[in-house]
């Protein structure tokens, strides 16, 4: 993934696909087993570069850290990793590296509140972290989610933290909604669950 965003080839220095690379390894190298007895796997990252490599990735932190981020879920999703709380990266320069050297640590960090982690990845990218309160989706603006799309009911939908989890409600929607192509009237969400609301604007669910 780190690969295929960073395509271009520093003349010198760090790539951004190293960082990808070790970041995996960090994860596997530090994984430890839950409480539930689910593997977890560490969510706060540090990576150290030289004060070159730092000024040269300047220009691309935040494209960086959403692509090292998006690598580190979708190796937890293949590995059945879980995450203790949100994905972090802290990206500082270290005047002991050379160029072309760099370090990644990873820790656990529980995330606010010491809850179930989750998130919905919305159609533009935007991410909505779940918590202790109830989201709602719909076409009114004081909905937590407003979708502007005429087959989306005023308000269509709800998620609420129940368990360890969260269930997803239809609300008497015109249109349904669905959870990985089936109809639902109530569904306790899944990691990589795809929810449809009235046939059209979809929404990702991914616990971490």
């Amino acid at each position: 993934m780190v690969e295929g965003t960073f395509a271009r080839v520093f003349k010198s220095g760090v790539r951004p696909v190293e960082i990808g690379r070790r970041l995996v390894r960090e994860m596997d190298d530090r994984r430890s087993i839950g409480v539930n007895g689910r593997p977890v796997a560490p969510n706060a990252f540090t990576v150290r570069l030289s004060p070159e490599d730092h000024e040269q990735m300047a220009g691309i932190r935040e494209s960086l850290i959403r692509e090292l981020s998006n690598a580190a879920r979708e190796h937890a999703r293949d590995e059945s990793y879980g995450f203790l709380g949100p994905i972090t990266f802290d990206i500082q320069p270290d005047e002991l590296l050379h160029t072309g050297q760099f370090r990644v640590s990873g820790r656990l960090a529980e995330g606010e509140g010491a809850g179930t982690v989750g998130t919905l990845v919305l159609p533009t990218g935007q991410r909505v972290v779940l918590g202790e309160f109830v989201l709602t989706i719909g076409r009114l603006p004081e909905c937590t989610i407003t979708l502007a799309d005429t087959n989306v009911s005023r308000k269509h939908a709800e998620v609420r933290p129940e368990g360890a989890g969260f269930m997803l409600s239809d609300l008497g929607s015109t249109n349904g909604t669905f959870v990985n192509g089936v109809r639902i009237t109530q569904h306790e969400l899944a990691d990589g669950d795809v929810i449809t609301f009235g046939g059209a604007a979809k929404i990702t669910f991914e616990a971490s």
